[in-house]
């Protein structure tokens, strides 16, 4: 091999002297934001299921529904896994402040948000439903002076 040309080499690089990537930053602060938003699903995930739990009468219903058998209701399309109700494999929510919370965690950040209405529709569709999910999501969006 070759020895590198003068354009690839640094100007203070010294043969024998270990720099080590001293004081470097390599995760910028911004990232780190977006990770804490990860963390918050957790603790929704708790509070989906508390809100469900309170409502009984849901998952009551989708377990009468399935051992009665009604055709309407498919095995695939309703289930409930780990103490909360499931609408083709997507958290249902309840009608409250948990859908608002849902849309903003999805849209308010940095990483992955103000991406317009048809990608946060997307976005929040493809682990939550409930009726009107895409409408709830628009409206929300059409109030962003950002998108």
């Amino acid at each position: 091999m070759g020895k590198a040309g003068g354009l690839s080499r640094k100007l203070d690089w010294q043969e024998g002297v270990e720099r080590d990537n001293k004081d470097q930053k390599l995760i910028k602060p911004e990232w780190i934001r977006g990770a804490e938003t990860m963390m918050q699903k957790e603790d929704l995930r708790e509070r989906i299921k508390k809100t469900q739990n309170g409502d009984e009468k849901i998952v009551k219903a989708v377990e009468e529904l399935k051992r009665a058998g009604i055709k309407a209701l498919k095995d695939e399309e309703w289930e409930v896994e780990d103490g909360i109700v499931l609408k083709k494999g997507r958290i249902y929510i309840l009608e409250g402040d948990l859908r608002r919370e849902i849309i903003q965690l999805h849209h308010d950040t940095p990483i992955g948000g103000h991406r317009g209405r048809w990608k946060m529709a997307e976005l929040v569709a493809r682990n939550y439903w409930w009726p009107g999910v895409t409408k709830e999501v628009g409206r929300y969006v059409d109030g962003c002076d950002a998108c």
